[in-house]
């Protein structure tokens, strides 16, 4: 027996598939996108962006206001720190001035014993060392003769005149003032002394007399002579 070859009409339906193909190969091929043509952006990523921009500018405003919110507070507690430390301050200050004014009394009798020679022996020890321990808390001793005298700080208990001095100078010391820093425990109790009456004006006019009068007087062996 003779095979029998397909004869030239047997193709026809499919002219393009070659001979001895597979069913496959003759299933038509879909088209392809042409390479021209790009691929098209999804139209939900512009909306996306939008969001995620509004997201961030809520979260900057958001840090910005914690920001402001932090320094503020800040501030407030360095404020409140001073605050402590000077009040601090100011009760230690009230407490020594409380202490150290029981104290002046001895302080004034130490002193008028110095003046007058009799601060010897154990008594100079004691009161040389009730000086300094005052001293460390701070204490100061103000006043002195020959100063001007300052209302803020003197308390003038005697009042005189004097022909040496020009202005009101404290002369006498009655008893020293006392002082913390800056504040005052007890003001310098002195006496104090003004220009005499009247002394301006006399030098004033003896200032008056000129050279030339002078001159004369030497000349004519002064105002008796003649």
């Amino acid at each position: 027996m003779t095979e029998e070859t397909p004869g030239p009409g047997e193709n026809a339906e499919n002219p393009d598939v070659p001979s001895g193909a597979t069913p496959d190969d003759a299933a038509p091929k879909a088209a392809e996108p042409s390479s021209e043509e790009g691929p098209a952006a999804p139209a939900g990523d512009a909306s996306r962006d939008v969001g995620l921009t509004a997201q961030l500018d809520q979260v900057q405003k958001a840090l910005s206001e914690r920001t402001a919110d932090l320094q503020r507070l800040q501030a407030e507690y360095q404020n409140y720190r001073r605050r402590v430390e000077r009040d601090k301050v100011a009760v230690k200050e009230i407490a020594s001035a409380n202490l150290l004014s029981e104290l002046l009394p001895t302080l004034d009798d130490i002193g008028r014993a110095r003046e007058h020679g009799e601060l010897v022996g154990g008594f100079k020890s004691v009161a040389e060392s009730l000086e300094t321990v005052v001293a460390k808390l701070g204490l100061q001793q103000f006043g002195k003769e020959g100063e001007p005298f300052d209302p803020t700080i003197h308390e003038a208990l005697m009042h005189s005149y004097a022909p040496d001095v020009t202005e009101t100078t404290c002369v006498a010391i009655l008893q020293p003032g006392y002082r913390i820093g800056e504040r005052t425990i007890r003001p310098a109790r002195v006496a104090v002394a003004e220009p005499q009456p009247g002394a301006q004006t006399v030098k004033g006019e003896e200032s008056a007399e000129t050279p030339a009068d002078a001159a004369d007087e030497k000349e004519t062996g002064g105002p008796d002579e003649g």
